[in-house]
């Protein structure tokens, strides 16, 4: 899979303490996005609780790896998950351009925050093909970025194709001697469609008990 970006306008200040130290939440948890190209989205809590002991993160203005405001492996960026979500608190460097950024964000000029990941675990329900819905169980986090035009919704190509994959009519089933065996992704998909009709035989038997 390839990465990803999401954008939550959410809390994102300055401390006007003289370190203009930037913190605020980079992602919460439990809250449906807006239509991200046919499907709706969630975040787990637990999804980065993994990846923030693990992965090199760093904090950068508008995804740009030449602006670096900071990394956790350099303790200049912190990163906690908590009750509502993916906290961070970044020690910007002493550049001009991190005072002008530290100075758009307490004038209130911007205001959201957007991460950078890789989905390692997620599960999809297209029960409803006009509301399919995703959650991010864990994923691997490359950035957090304040950022200034919140390029939201935005999708990977490869995550919208498998949305059109899960909303398709399945094709009548070809039994002739040439048919070709099933690829991988339709055999994935197979094993997804019934994953989710064996829970839902569960969750019915468990309602008749």
């Amino acid at each position: 899979m390839e990465q990803e970006r999401r954008v939550f306008p959410i809390e994102l200040r300055a401390k006007d303490d003289g370190s203009n130290t930037i913190f605020g939440y980079a992602s919460v948890f439990d809250q449906w996005s807006e239509d991200l190209g046919g499907f709706k989205e969630r975040v787990r809590p637990g999804a980065f609780t993994k990846t923030i002991e693990e992965s090199d993160v760093r904090a950068l203005f508008n995804h740009d790896p030449n602006y670096v405001l900071g990394r956790n492996k350099a303790g200049t960026l912190k990163l906690e998950e908590d009750k509502k979500g993916l906290a961070i608190e970044v020690d910007p460097p002493d550049t001009q351009w991190a005072r002008d950024l530290t100075t758009s964000i307490k004038r209130g000029d911007i205001t959201q925050m957007s991460f950078g990941f890789q989905t390692v675990k997620d599960e999809w329900d297209n029960e409803d093909k006009s509301a399919v819905t995703r959650d991010l169980v864990e994923v691997r986090l490359y950035d957090v970025s304040p950022v200034t035009y919140p390029a939201y919704p935005q999708t990977t190509v490869a995550v919208r194709d498998l949305v059109s994959q899960l909303t398709a009519e399945p094709a009548p089933e070809d039994h002739s001697d040439e048919a070709p065996e099933p690829g991988p992704v339709s055999h994935s998909l197979r094993k997804h469609r019934q994953a989710l009709m064996e829970s839902e035989n569960d969750i019915r038997r468990e309602e008749l008990e």
